[in-house]
């Protein structure tokens, strides 16, 4: 077999082990159903409770504007359709990016779609970024929402959401931000730093379990909620807790955000030298922005050749890569951030390399010495 190299950080993050043993006895004497009246329901309440508290203090919210849900995926569904449709006697306009996750434009293609809602996709820059005076002609009298998220996925672009969540709070638009990308890699302070109504946070991106992730909801906002069947989370969220998988979120948070897991000094000297050695490979081009990006990703494509054919060739050798978003991996489909970004003929040959806590110089090293030779098969499967 040949060796490991984990360079897909951005599509999932190994569960620390601090953070397993935190969540284990949420697995053992803590199993109590929060909503039960007993004691064992009582004691699960109290902890979650707690858990809900410790998670406000870190990212400076009220414990009541904290709401626990499945992951990212869902906390962007709760924040897109449950203000779209509270908000919809105030105005139907919505708007968004091109390059946003598709678990944010997916929702936006079904309000418009199916609930009589018009949206307002903003194009992109070459470099993924939307232009602030875009966003501002955008805004009609009946806009009432707008998503816009704080970093790429797919080829790392930040984008200026504090600049955007000012504007929207001028113009009384509620404003989301999917920050999922930004957690545990870039500076944070508080929540006030993006200027969103609503921030979406997935565990899973910097050592936490999967499925875990919670929405920030700025009060009074009120969304209405999508999931259906009992008064859990402040009637925003209905379905028992997942305690141990919440004990994980936050004991993540705590570990691994102010001081980013993601060294970006330790990170930038592997990320320079595997730009460097894509640089010097015919067909291939960089398309992770120079600056203002994440500083893990490396993002490039390759003419005359497949996603599907690079990622084969790559895990051959034991290198674990993302043709673009980890949710739409098995899709023969084109990246639509490469295609937004206006490079078309190349939208099928997307490569990104995201590093991460255990990347090392050897491995890029080892990366380095095969990916040409990988690259030209590739080139001849096409």
């Amino acid at each position: 077999m040949p060796r490991t190299i984990y360079f897909d950080y951005n599509a999932t993050t190994p569960p620390d082990a601090e953070v397993r043993t935190a969540m284990l006895p949420f697995l053992a004497e803590n199993w109590g159903n929060p909503s039960s009246v007993h004691h064992i329901g009582r004691k699960a309440r109290a902890l979650l409770d707690d858990a809900r508290d410790r998670a406000a203090k870190f990212l400076g919210a009220k414990p009541s504007e904290i709401i626990f849900t499945s992951g990212g995926t869902e906390a962007n569904n709760l924040a897109i359709f449950g203000t779209a449709r509270a908000l919809k006697a105030r105005g139907k306009h919505l708007i968004t990016s091109a390059i946003e996750h598709h678990a944010v434009l997916q929702c936006f293609d079904y309000l418009e779609k199916n609930e009589g809602f018009s949206v307002t996709r903003l194009p992109v820059n070459s470099e993924g970024r939307i232009a602030l005076a875009d966003f501002e002609m955008a805004i009609r009298p009946d806009t009432i929402f707008a998503s816009v998220m704080a970093a790429n996925n797919e080829i790392g672009t930040l984008q200026p959401v504090a600049q955007i969540g000012a504007l929207c709070r001028e113009r009384k638009i509620i404003f989301h931000t999917d920050a999922v990308q930004w957690f545990g890699k870039l500076p944070f302070e508080n929540l006030g730093q993006f200027n969103a109504d609503l921030v979406s946070v997935c565990a899973h991106k910097f050592h936490g379990p999967k499925g875990a992730g919670l929405l920030y909801i700025k009060s009074p906002l009120h969304p209405n909620p999508i999931l259906f069947g009992g008064g859990h989370e402040n009637e925003r969220r209905a379905g028992t807790e997942n305690l141990p998988a919440i004990i994980g979120l936050v004991a993540a948070l705590e570990k691994f955000v102010k001081t980013p897991v993601f060294n970006s000094e330790k990170l930038r000297p592997l990320v320079e030298k595997l730009k460097a050695c894509v640089a010097t490979i015919p067909g291939c081009e960089l398309v992770s922005p120079l600056d203002n990006s994440l500083g893990n990703t490396v993002a490039f494509s390759v003419s005359g050749s497949d996603g599907i054919a690079l990622m084969a060739g790559l895990d051959v050798e034991g290198i674990c890569a993302s043709s673009g978003s980890a949710c739409s991996a098995g899709s023969l489909e084109p990246s639509h951030v490469i295609l937004a970004i206006g490079k078309k003929e190349s939208a099928n040959s997307l490569v990104r390399f995201s590093l991460g806590r255990d990347s090392t110089i050897a491995d890029v090293d080892f990366v380095c010495s095969v990916l040409p030779e990988i690259i030209r098969r590739a080139q001849l499967r096409r």
